[in-house]
Formats: structure tokens, C-alpha cells, sequence
């Protein structure tokens, strides 16, 4: 079978990045797979992708500009042109999976199946054309079973269960994704604030990128926080990084998934993060993996961050939890067989 996994930009470092370039290696292994990616704003793809995995890039350069107006140019007027090179890409593939909304824009081919991934942002009219919804979470599934025919929930997976494990030892708390306002890195310096001088032999290690740079930098200067709180630029080898902590903390005012939770627990480190609407209570068991805090309660979320830096056999017993869940729930044979149940 031949499957198209179209997206904005394979180039980036985002989660959903992340998770196509995953697909696309698990499809790989049974089917004929191309991932389109509209544009290219680094030399190469920040995940592995097998070399079986055929990658189109629709233009040479990123989607954003300095230039406001060029931007508008490039989400709007451009991309129906890329969309018609798309086209002519996937016309003999009988799967396309779009994790980019521009594709509800063009005439359906009866012979192909359209299946949409992702959807944090979205608009109801741009979802009709899809054959099939994938969500992440068991959460949302009341919401899109209203507003679609066809929804599954196929979480994220793990590409191989590592056999390394944390050490609890180590006095460091992870939070990593794009340094943008949904991932609520703000708040969660704001928390730390709350402990930090409790735990001078602690740090919180802030790992990402992105818009809100400056202000994450000016926020930590701001409550003195520069000898408790490390801001880093993404590492494309995260395992590095989650093998020097003991602690994920996860700030995020909503979530597609949570992969990041996953990966954290599949080095065996317990993680605590707000009960959102979608992702943590999918890969979270409160009190058993890690905390889930109700949404915004700032004090309850520092009394259990601090019980969990107080507490090195709380840490293990939780990591060590954390990680056979997450190995059973999320492996990749189990996640392939729901994928290929849609592909029939």
C-alpha cells in the first residue's frame, strides 16, 4: 500500500513533527511510504527517518518571514500552489495522512482514503472533507464524535522501549518543548519560585526553543531565578537530557498528546503535570506515575513537586511505575494494528 503523510514542516522540532517522522518509520516496515513536507526551513529533518521513507520537499525555505505581509503570502496564496504539487505527488497513493489543514481546500479523489491527524486548532468545515479523525486522547472523543462521523483514537508510541533508567539521584527537574505561550513555561517558573530556595542543590533545566525566548529569559531574571533555573536550546538527542534527571515537569495549558510524557517515563522518570483537557491523564496514573494537579492550582502543583524532589524512593518507585506502564500501554505493535484496522 502506498501512504503519503503530508505536513507543513518536517524540518522543525515540534511534536508533531516528531510523531509523523515516527509513522512514517513504523509504515515503512509493511508499506510504500513518502512524507510531503510544504516547506523547509532547516538542511534536514530534526527526527530519524528510515531510508525507505521518500521525502518531498513543495519549497526550499520556512514558512515564516520577518516580513508580515510575506508571511501572509506564504500560509495563504503560496501554499494553494504547493497544494496542487502535493497533489501530483500523492495521486497513485491510496492513504494520505494530513497533519496540515490546506488539503481541505482540494477536490476528493472517490479512490483515496484522507485521514486527519492532529488538531489542536481547527475549523469544522475543514474536517468534513476527511474520511477518518485520528485523535490522540480518549478525552476529546465526546467532543469530535460530534462534529465527525469517523473518529479513532490511536495514541502516540514508543519506537523502542530503552533499556536504560534515570538516575534518582541526580538533583534535576526536565521541562522541554517549544518556548511558546501553550506551554505555560511562565507559570512554571512562577511555580519554582514557590521551592526553589528549599532545594539550592537543585535545578530546573528549561529545554527548547522558540518566540517566547526573551521573555522566559527576562521572566527567570525578573524573580532571580538565574542560580535555580537553566534555560537550554533544543537537543535533537533528548535521551541525553532525560537521562539527567529525576523529575519531567510539564507546564502545558493544553496538549495534542504529551509525547514528551511518554518518552520521560520510558526512562523510568516520574513526571507531574496539569490535568488539562487533552494528553496527561492518558499517560499519567495520579499518585501511582507521577501527579496530576488540578488546572491552574499553583500551590498543589509545588507541594507534590516538592514531595517528589524531598523524596528519592518516591522517585524511583514512581519512575520505575511509570516506565512499565508506558511500555505496555504505548508500544509500537500494539499502535500499528489499530492503524492498519483504519488502512482496511
Amino acid at each position: 500500500m502506498k501512504i503519503s503523510i503530508v505536513l507543513r514542516d518536517i524540518t522543525e522540532n515540534g511534536g508533531g513533527e516528531r510523531v509523523c517522522a515516527n509513522l512514517a518509520n513504523l509504515f515503512s516496515t509493511t508499506h510504500q511510504v513518502s512524507i510531503i513536507s510544504y516547506y523547509k526551513s532547516q538542511d534536514k529533518p530534526t527526527y530519524y527517518i528510515d531510508s525507505k521513507v521518500k521525502i518531498h520537499y513543495l519549497s526550499n525555505f520556512g514558512e515564516k518571514s520577518k516580513n508580515k505581509l510575506k508571511t501572509l503570502f506564504l500560509k495563504h496564496i503560496y501554499r494553494y500552489f504547493l497544494t496542487l504539487k502535493a497533489i501530483k505527488i500523492f495521486c497513485n497513493d491510496e492513504i494520505i495522512i494530513a497533519n496540515d489543514r490546506a488539503l481541505a481546500n482540494i477536490k476528493k479523489d472517490k479512490n483515496k482514503k484522507y485521514i486527519r491527524l492532529w488538531h489542536l486548532d481547527f475549523k469544522k468545515k475543514d474536517l468534513t472533507f476527511f474520511d477518518h479523525l485520528v485523535v490522540l486522547s480518549s478525552k476529546q472523543i465526546n467532543l469530535w464524535q460530534k462534529i465527525h462521523p469517523s473518529v479513532f483514537v490511536i495514541p502516540n508510541f514508543i519506537t523502542n522501549l530503552p533499556k536504560q533508567i534515570t538516575n534518582y539521584s541526580q538533583k534535576y527537574i526536565l521541562s522541554a518543548g517549544r518556548l511558546s505561550k501553550e506551554k505555560g513555561f511562565i507559570r512554571l517558573i512562577e511555580i519554582y519560585t514557590k521551592i526553589a530556595e528549599e532545594f539550592k542543590d537543585w535545578k530546573l533545566i528549561i529545554l527548547g526553543s522558540g518566540a517566547l525566548q526573551k521573555e522566559i529569559m527576562a521572566k527567570i531574571a525578573e524573580e532571580k531565578m538565574q542560580d535555580y533555573i537553566l534555560l537550554k536550546p533544543f537537543n535533537p538527542n533528548i535521551q541525553e537530557e532525560f537521562l539527567k534527571c529525576s523529575i519531567y515537569a510539564m507546564s502545558s495549558f493544553f496538549e495534542g498528546f504529551g509525547m514528551v510524557l511518554v518518552e520521560s517515563a520510558s526512562y523510568g522518570i516520574p513526571s507531574i503535570a496539569f490535568d488539562v483537557n487533552t494528553g496527561p491523564s492518558d499517560i499519567i496514573c495520579d499518585k501511582k506515575t507521577g501527579f496530576l494537579i488540578t488546572d491552574n492550582d499553583y500551590d498543589t502543583y509545588a507541594n507534590k513537586l516538592r514531595l517528589l524532589m524531598q523524596n528519592q524512593e518516591l522517585r524511583e518507585c514512581m519512575g520505575k511505575n511509570a516506565k512499565e506502564y508506558v511500555g505496555k500501554k504505548f508500544c509500537k505493535e500494539k499502535i500499528l494494528k489499530l492503524w492498519e484496522q483504519l488502512f482496511i
